[in-house]
């Protein structure tokens, strides 16, 4: 194909002032042009078709996993300052149980985030 591009480039621009070598680059230049603009049109059709449908359901999922990280985060410090006042109102501690148990409570979160993200699997696996 390329071949026979340039050969008949060769005889229709022996006669004009330029050489040979800069016709068939000029006739290679715009058969790339062509494919590129083909190409460039295909890809742009398969993007406006394909783009919106895969690529929310890849949003949506990511935006689900952000709100579970969220969320095992915050229950486990609101869960363990929950359960401080609860201790500090029994037995009058004020504010040591609530300091405490936020701490362990932040600690949970951030081991069952750790967990919900797949990092404790894979130190595990090293084990």
């Amino acid at each position: 194909m390329a071949d026979d591009t340039h050969k008949g480039s060769r005889r229709s621009d022996e006669s004009s002032t330029g050489s040979p070598e800069e016709a068939a680059l000029s006739a290679r230049l715009g058969s790339l042009e062509q494919r590129l603009a083909h190409s460039r049109e295909s890809r742009k059709l398969q993007s406006d078709q394909s783009g919106s449908s895969e690529d929310g359901p890849a949003k949506a999922s990511a935006m689900a996993l952000g709100f579970r990280l969220s969320s095992e985060l915050v229950a486990g410090v609101l869960g363990g300052a929950a359960l401080g006042w609860g201790f500090d109102r029994l037995l009058s501690t004020s504010p040591w149980g609530l300091i405490v148990l936020s701490l362990v409570g932040f600690i949970a979160g951030v081991i069952n985030v750790m967990r919900a993200a797949g990092v404790m699997a894979k130190q595990s696996e090293r084990l």
